[in-house]
């Protein structure tokens, strides 16, 4: 009998969808869960996964891999969809994508299934990152397939229940969520009217609103080695555990809350809130210790190819030569962030307190209202001349031109 793989997550989904392989393409089913750090929301899988037809269910642990190198990646180039969204969902699917075609090649699969909808970025993410990695293997989309005719939670349940899967689903309806290490996002509910305020008391896990936040700041101080993250308040630490440090100590003040309205691949908007308070934190004192050691062109540049990684990653175009070049770029450029960041969190704030580096370029003589040897006043002027001469000479043409019309 041919296998597929199946993306699991467990949800009621992904659940009625083991069945339905099995019934429409007569598969045998060996289910993956990937884990990113969506913590309790695999627990009891194994069971579920094997009441529900599954021949085999894997669980593979990819946190360290995730934190190390996708959500590192993107915090070095800046990446930042649309100025806002940091990318917690869109970062882990190539990792998710690579780890399922691994567990394919390892069960000889023809296939592979995941559980995203015919409207959503997610099933650009997995098939692109499946079609660069294993081109050969087949990629199977119920909701996008004719013959899977369930569109309600309760006719999955029923579904389920006519194949002997009688789990605890309930029809209530509750935010489309996405969890792992770097944040939690929410979709649905009164966030699909844009005039209406998120129910942030029913909606938030990972912190609280600034109003809710304590009335004292605490500080933080990050250290960094070549743009990596390797200590918090003097305790070295791998970076998965940073982040979840810092995810303990952003949502308890009330950091990284972002209610949005993003522009997705397939052509529509859409509104979420995602909550990423440790990688808010992560990406400011990164960004903090990269003003002080970056030349000026260099982090230009680096600003529009942070802009243009955010697009790619966001599009599912991880496993590309373009990323791959810019992250070389990026790389490069981290050769000199080096040193120490101090940070304030004080409800929802993200307040500077100090960052020092061997390979500051920032001149106390050179900055100082003071005339030292460095730095003559009087340079300034034949350079503004020089650099101002473009300006002038349009100016004078421009003077010119008016008066012939006028005569």
């Amino acid at each position: 009998m041919e296998k597929v793989v199946l993306a699991y997550s467990g949800g009621l989904d992904t659940t009625a969808i083991i069945p339905w392989l099995k019934e429409t393409y007569g598969y045998e089913v060996v289910c993956c869960c990937i884990d990113c750090g969506q913590e309790e929301e695999l627990d009891g899988l194994e069971e579920r996964a094997k009441l529900s037809g599954a021949a085999k269910l894997y669980i593979e642990d990819i946190i360290d891999d995730f934190a190390e190198n996708y959500i590192m990646p993107c915090v070095q180039a800046g990446a930042v969809y649309e100025h806002k969204y940091l990318m917690g969902t869109a970062m882990a699917r190539p990792g998710i994508a690579k780890k399922l075609v691994e567990i394919a090649r390892k069960e000889n699969a023809v296939a592979i299934c995941h559980g995203a909808t015919g409207k959503g970025n997610d099933q650009i993410r997995f098939e692109l990152g499946i079609k660069a990695l294993a081109p050969d293997i087949k990629v199977i989309a119920p909701w996008r397939d004719d013959r899977w005719n369930m569109d309600s939670r309760q006719a999955e349940i029923d579904y389920c229940k006519a194949h002997g899967i009688d789990l605890p689903f309930g029809t209530d309806q509750s935010y489309s969520r996405d969890r792992n290490l770097w944040h939690i996002s929410h979709e649905g509910l009164e966030l699909e009217d844009p005039s209406l305020a998120p129910n942030y008391d029913h909606m938030l896990v990972l912190g609280v609103t600034p109003e809710k936040a304590p009335d004292e700041s605490v500080d933080v101080t990050l250290t960094f080695e070549k743009g990596v993250p390797v200590s918090l308040n003097g305790k070295k630490m791998k970076v998965a555990d940073i982040i979840r440090e810092l995810n303990a100590l952003g949502g308890k003040h009330g950091i990284g809350i972002v209610d949005i309205v993003e522009n997705r691949v397939v052509g529509m908007k859409s509104r979420g809130v995602y909550e990423t308070p440790g990688g808010t934190i992560l990406m400011e004192a990164h960004q903090q210790l990269e003003e002080l050691v970056l030349d000026r062109d260099t982090l230009s540049l680096k600003k529009d190819l942070g802009n243009r990684m955010a697009q790619i990653v966001y599009e599912g175009k991880w496993f590309t030569p373009i990323r791959e070049a810019i992250s070389a770029f990026t790389e490069s450029t981290q050769e000199v962030v080096t040193g120490e960041v101090k940070l304030r969190l004080y409800k929802g704030n993200i307040i500077k307190a100090g960052t020092t580096s061997p390979y500051s370029l920032y001149s106390e003589s050179l900055a100082s209202f003071t005339t030292g040897d460095m730095y003559d006043h009087h340079d300034a002027e034949g350079f503004i001349t020089l650099w101002g001469l473009p300006l002038k000479v349009r100016a004078m043409r421009m003077n010119e031109l008016k008066k012939d019309n006028t005569k």
